[in-house]
């Protein structure tokens, strides 16, 4: 298997899943894609059963047998090794101490706000702010149902931290949006489109 399978950034996610509970890459799979929108992209089929394999292999997480549920095919159940707890802590300890810079579409593309002009740059953050508000309500919806439900904060602070970014990212639209409206954000003369001939 290769090392770089080792490197992707669903690995922390599979451990600490891991470490909650030992499970079969079908579960980790549909446990991933529920809790995270970034995981969900980025967790496909084969991608993780190519990272259970080379956490496997590299002695971080252990089968400890096969589970059948129903008519369904008998499933490998893995549970993290001790190995895999200490990886997975090395890991997340980097992880948080480390403020990486991370770039997100949306940052790349507010990078070139000008280009939409004024009315289409008013248009594009509003439009975002509606729908970033829509999910952000939905998101605050689920994080109070499972708090209630009796989860531990500890278990769900990931989603604490994503609605404080996203009322972050609400306040910064909304600003910057009225600072165009008002004109108080110097918006430049375009400049004069010539013909590719």
């Amino acid at each position: 298997m290769p090392r770089r399978a080792l490197d992707n950034p669903i690995v922390p996610a599979v451990l600490g899943l891991l470490l909650e509970q030992p499970s079969h890459p079908h579960k980790l799979l549909a446990d991933l894609r529920a809790r995270s929108e970034s995981h969900a992209s980025a967790a496909t089929r084969g991608t993780l059963y190519n990272t259970v394999a080379a956490l496997a292999e590299a002695g971080w997480i252990a089968s400890q047998g096969q589970e059948r549920t129903g008519n369904r095919p008998e499933r490998t159940v893995y549970a993290l090794t001790a190995a895999g707890h200490a990886e997975l802590v090395r890991r997340l300890d980097a992880q948080i101490r480390d403020p990486e810079r991370e770039f997100s579409r949306f940052l790349g593309a507010v990078a070139h706000l000008g280009a939409l002009g004024p009315d289409g740059a008013v248009d594009a953050l509003t439009e975002r702010e509606r729908r970033l508000r829509a999910r952000t309500a939905e998101d605050e919806r689920r994080l109070a149902e499972a708090l209630s439900a009796g989860v531990l904060r500890l278990h769900v602070i990931e989603a604490e931290y994503a609605l404080r970014l996203a009322h972050a990212e609400l306040a910064w639209i909304g600003t910057v949006a009225e600072e165009i409206r008002t004109g108080t954000l110097p918006w430049p003369t375009p400049a004069p489109q010539t013909d590719a001939r």
